[in-house]
């Protein structure tokens, strides 16, 4: 068991406790019933809290469901550094492309997909965090030569989730780390280095 540093006042490491055991019985809770069985009094019961406390803390449900699969999938992504674009996004995204396959990860699209009056400013703020940490893996590339220095680097991220996003949202086809390979190699095509007009 770890001891908790000294530093740190009693009343903050309690809060900071409480938030963790919260945010994991919500993906406790999510995973064993469900986005629609997923309540602030669900998960209040699991993590052994009052709802009170919850709702001081996230304000929303959807808030609450938000930040704990994003802290999650966040942990469970970390964005690589192989040397190689390609290979640095063909590791990410096949990641993604895993987790959108889970109640998790489905529930997680949806939630920050979703148009909801309580939500527009966690939204911008967690698409703007998820791009900026594709677009890290992009910029490297565009540095080391690898892609043509006018290449969007969110573009290129946004057309490699997109297709992802598709697949878990509205066909329902499979998603594999293959297929986020091969939009990988499809997306970056376009973002090589294009030789001088006229040589």
């Amino acid at each position: 068991m770890a001891t908790p540093d000294p530093s740190t006042p009693p009343l903050r490491r309690r809060g900071a406790r409480m938030r963790s055991a919260v945010l994991a019985a919500t993906v406790d809770v999510l995973t064993e019933h469900g986005l629609a069985g997923t309540t602030v009094g669900a998960v209040a019961r699991a993590a052994g809290v009052h709802e009170t406390s919850v709702y001081r803390g996230w304000g929303t449900r959807e808030n609450l469901i938000l930040e704990a699969l994003t802290t999650q999938l966040d942990a469970a992504m970390p964005v690589p550094d192989t040397g190689h674009v390609h290979d640095d996004l063909s590791a990410y995204f096949g990641t993604l492309a895993r987790l959108l396959a889970t109640a998790q990860g489905e529930a997680l699209l949806r939630l920050s997909a979703e148009r909801d009056d309580t939500l527009p400013d966690r939204r911008l703020s967690y698409w703007t965090e998820r791009l900026e940490r594709g677009a890290v893996m992009v910029r490297r590339g565009v540095e080391r030569g690898e892609l043509a220095p006018d290449t969007d680097p969110g573009l290129v991220i946004e057309a490699i989730s997109g297709a992802l996003f598709t697949r878990a949202l509205i066909s329902g086809a499979p998603l594999d780390e293959a297929l986020a390979a091969r939009l990988v190699t499809l997306t970056l095509t376009g973002a090589l280095p294009r030789p001088p007009a006229g040589s």
